[in-house]
């Protein structure tokens, strides 16, 4: 991972990422730089760069963000199919069952039960549900999370017993009851 700054002596940080990528390095790329004007984070983004973050920052926030972009960047067998109890998502035709009934789910929907599903039993909060389901550029309220945690319910623990668990204070979890 290399964290880079925009303004460096002889050259500057974009010039540094133009070149990498150039040679074709897929190492990733967070911009940490004073230079916060938004044509610089779009033009440091739009050049390859994984993240931006302008001074003053804070240091648990550079930390989560250096963990998730080597999160991303890490070259992983990805299984196809993700369960909890009955529930089945298969990544490569996009469809998701419980119980052998098939379920519709729109975009957002899949990606939001994809992550609880990558992280089942474990308790995620509304942030981290909408950095990785709505990524970072998102300026929405994080209520939005309740809107489609209640739609994802509507659909997948319809007849069953509820897998999208809510962990009053902290978050949610897809787990199977009692667990």
């Amino acid at each position: 991972m290399l964290i880079l700054d925009v303004m460096l002596g002889d050259i500057d940080g974009f010039d540094v990422l133009r070149r990498l990528r150039a040679d074709d390095e897929r190492v990733p790329v967070l911009f940490l730089t004073a230079a916060d004007a938004p044509e610089d984070r779009v033009r440091g983004l739009t050049l390859g760069g994984d993240d931006y973050i302008c001074k003053p920052f804070s240091l648990a926030e550079l930390v989560a963000r250096v963990r998730v972009a080597l999160r991303r960047s890490a070259p992983q067998e990805a299984p196809t199919r993700l369960t909890v109890g009955d529930l089945e998502m298969n990544l490569d035709s996009m469809q998701v069952n419980r119980g052998g009934r098939p379920i519709e789910l729109t975009p957002t929907e899949f990606k939001l039960l994809r992550y609880l599903l990558e992280n089942a039993n474990r308790v995620l909060s509304k942030d981290q549900i909408v950095d990785h389901v709505w990524n970072y550029d998102f300026d929405g309220d994080t209520n939005i999370v309740e809107t489609y945690i209640s739609y994802l319910r509507k659909k997948v623990d319809i007849e069953r017993p509820g897998l999208v668990q809510t962990v009053r204070g902290f978050g949610y979890s897809l787990r199977l009851p009692g667990s």
